[in-house]
């Protein structure tokens, strides 16, 4: 009882400050991304690279962190894509800081930096694209986005262990994630198109219901993709949170696995379709 407490009273709280960033204003919102963003970096750093490699990591980190509020900024304010050259100077320092700090032995581990950048950053970054319109914030559409994600995370768990645990049902992905089941991923497709209708009947989505029911199977697909992955880089360090930031839950990037794959997905897609 204490442990689900200890879940429940955590989650409740992740879940104000998540509910704040997207509904109060730009500034909070880009507050608790960049938060969010270093510490998600942070703890994929610690489980692939333990704590070497601490100045490449912190200009790592200046990047990331440049990126994100060039990205801020050339949708709020307008200011020019040219900024985002910015977010490279560290990178380029980081690149030129591994004559000084890699040997032969561990030059492939230095790879773990870019993959953050590329895994954790830029999709994070990538986010000002769904809250931004015209200058003008709103983090409704974003926050439709989690409420895609968490149906298709709430959906797989309750339609897996419900009917997906029975013997001869087969598993979605043994080898990575043995609880998973094809039962459970069908549940969670389901579950996030129907929350994917109810948003653009609602008018929460603003887009076409069709458009609404592509881009909930996209983004369904993909956060299941995006949990898998997290749970093969875990398995494969022998680790089993990825921090413990979150009690009763594990790090951000276990709440934020899904989210990392999926929201690029689903900006690609409206994009791709002229909707953003």
């Amino acid at each position: 009882m204490s442990n689900i407490l200890t879940r429940i009273v955590s989650g409740a709280v992740f879940l104000i400050i998540i509910l704040a960033a997207l509904l109060l204003n730009r500034f909070l919102f880009a507050a608790v991304l960049l938060f969010v963003m270093v510490v998600m970096l942070h703890e994929f750093f610690t489980i692939t690279m333990d704590n070497r490699f601490m100045v490449p990591r912190i200009l790592a980190f200046l990047s990331a962190i440049a990126l994100f509020v060039a990205t801020f900024l050339i949708c709020s304010e307008g200011i020019s894509a040219r900024w985002l050259a910015v977010a490279i100077l560290p990178l380029l320092a980081m690149m030129c800081s591994s004559i000084h700090f890699l040997t032969k032995e561990n030059f492939s581990s230095f790879a773990f930096l870019y993959a953050g950048l590329v895994y954790i950053a830029l999709p994070l970054a990538g986010s000002n694209l769904v809250v931004f319109e015209g200058g003008e914030f709103n983090g409704l559409p974003l926050l439709c986005f989690l409420a895609l994600i968490w149906a298709s995370d709430v959906g797989a768990y309750a339609f897996g262990i419900s009917f997906g645990q029975k013997p001869g049902r087969k598993k979605l992905c043994p080898s990575i994630s043995p609880k998973k089941s094809w039962v459970g991923f069908w549940g969670g497709f389901f579950t996030t198109i129907l929350v994917g209708v109810i948003l653009g009947i609602t008018g929460l989505f603003k887009y076409p219901l069709i458009h609404c029911v592509i881009l909930s199977a996209i983004m369904n697909v993909a956060a299941v993709y995006g949990d898998l992955f997290e749970s093969q880089w875990k398995r494969c360090y022998d680790v089993k949170d990825s921090g413990n930031i979150m009690p009763g839950h594990g790090g951000l990037l276990d709440r934020f696995d899904s989210a990392v794959v999926s929201i690029p997905a689903g900006v690609i897609y409206l994009l791709s379709v002229g909707l953003i």
